[in-house]
């Protein structure tokens, strides 16, 4: 097959394209920035959220689409249609995160918060979970039936580690220099899932091609469910291990976490929510019996992650209200630029 990939250099991208550089398929991957292609995997380098990129890629027909892309509403409402014209089989990657509160298990049918939120100011944004919910009734609208859609709930990998809704540079960077882990007293109760991205890439490699799978919509989580406090302690051993210091944390209420967390909607519609789901349908097709355990996973990619640490970028405003919390300070030599040290001692101190 001739196989498209939009944006597939991130968590799962990496994983799908290591899985289909061991078939006969040709394979191309778009990638903003310059890489070497190898065996049958041909990266184009290109933005992928450029119109005059995507109309010159969608001149060739495609067997299949993974789109990893992140889309406005808009953008996409413009372009769906040359994607499904394109392709046999056009899969978008959409997130779980879309559904409202539901319990005890969520299904692909449980209502989403698109549908049934209350909260007029929360739906006149474009977050993340509304965006995607929008993007997902733009297809099924649409007169092509092609599509597939894929919903992943929080998927973490050797690159990314997430806390709740904190990335490893919110928590993960100051635990590992001794500084105490800030997380948030309302959702470290709540049960979760996570899913290692290997293992939802293989899934969305199994889907590629299948017939039954055109027109419908697929969970692909794990699994087992677990709380946050879990999830901390997992990390804990790991870290305790790597540094040789106990690990501290202080848990915030919302007014205080907000302070230094602003992605509030995030928490209020998603992580302050109990959310566990029923993989049968996804399971008629892949044996998520297979998915790795959630403890193993975590441990095994943090151990891997210390081999070789790299953080993106650290936030030193939010470092600064999380140690005037904590009565902590940060090494001015951590901080490489003048003016985040500025930032920095101004919002510890004043």
């Amino acid at each position: 097959m001739r196989i498209l990939i939009l944006g597939g250099t991130g968590a799962m991208g990496v994983h799908l394209v290591d899985l289909l550089s061991k078939t006969q398929d040709k394979v191309f991957v778009t990638s903003r920035s310059e890489r070497d292609s190898y065996e049958n995997i041909t990266y184009i380098q290109g933005n992928a959220n450029q119109d005059e990129f995507i109309a010159k890629l969608m001149q060739k027909k495609w067997d299949a689409i993974i789109d990893f892309m992140v889309y406005s509403t808009e953008s996409f409402k413009n372009r769906v249609e040359l994607l499904l014209k394109a392709t046999s089989q056009y899969i978008f990657i959409s997130s779980a995160r879309v559904y409202a509160e539901t319990n005890p298990v969520i299904t692909e049918s449980s209502p989403k918060l698109l549908h049934v939120s209350k909260d007029e100011e929360y739906l006149s944004t474009d977050e993340y979970a509304l965006t995607k919910a929008r993007q997902e009734d733009i297809l099924k609208i649409s007169v092509e039936k092609n599509y597939t859609i894929i919903r992943p709930y929080i998927t973490y990998s050797e690159r990314r580690l997430q806390l709740g809704v904190l990335e490893k540079e919110d928590w993960l960077y100051r635990a590992s220099r001794g500084r105490t882990i800030v997380f948030s007293e309302d959702m470290i109760d709540k049960r979760t899932t996570l899913t290692y991205g290997l293992d939802v890439s293989f899934a969305i490699f199994k889907i590629i091609g299948k017939q039954e799978a055109l027109g419908n919509e697929f969970h692909v989580t794990n699994n087992q469910s677990v709380t946050w406090r879990y999830v901390l302690n997992v990390y804990k051993k790991v870290i305790e291990n790597h540094t040789n210091k106990k690990t501290k944390i202080l848990l915030q209420n919302k007014e205080s976490f907000f302070k230094h967390h602003d992605a509030k909607y995030q928490a209020l519609y998603d992580r302050f929510y109990n959310r566990c789901f029923d993989n049968s349908k996804i399971s008629k097709l892949v044996d998520t019996r297979e998915f790795i355990e959630v403890e193993k996973g975590l441990q095994n990619c943090l151990q891997e992650f210390f081999k070789n640490p790299h953080y993106i970028k650290i936030n030193w405003r939010k470092e600064a209200v999380k140690d005037r919390a904590t009565g902590e300070f940060a090494s001015l030599l951590e901080i490489k630029k003048l003016k985040d040290i500025a930032r920095y001692l101004k919002y510890r101190f004043f």
